[in-house]
């Protein structure tokens, strides 16, 4: 166990950050899989612009990296106009 305040700080911060982390990030996938399993164009046409809001707000927290957000992106923009 740390010894020093600053240390003992550290930890509590950093279990927050982690848990709201996996929780941001849990529900961003879980919206990914929802827009997958959509058949019809116009559901996928509304909730696109949100699926990708999530998305850039997990690249900009660090959550993920900045390309992989946008590769996730560009699959499912081309998986919304093949429908």
């Amino acid at each position: 166990m740390a010894n020093h305040k600053s240390s003992i700080k550290r930890i509590r911060q950093t279990d927050v950050k982690r848990l709201r982390n996996r929780y941001v990030a849990r529900t961003t996938r879980s919206s990914v899989k929802k827009f997958r399993a959509l058949t019809d164009k116009d559901e996928a046409r509304k909730l696109y612009p949100s699926v990708s809001s999530m998305l850039d707000k997990l690249a900009k927290k660090n959550v993920i990296h900045k390309n992989k957000a946008a590769n996730l992106k560009s699959k499912l923009a081309h998986y919304m106009n093949s429908l």
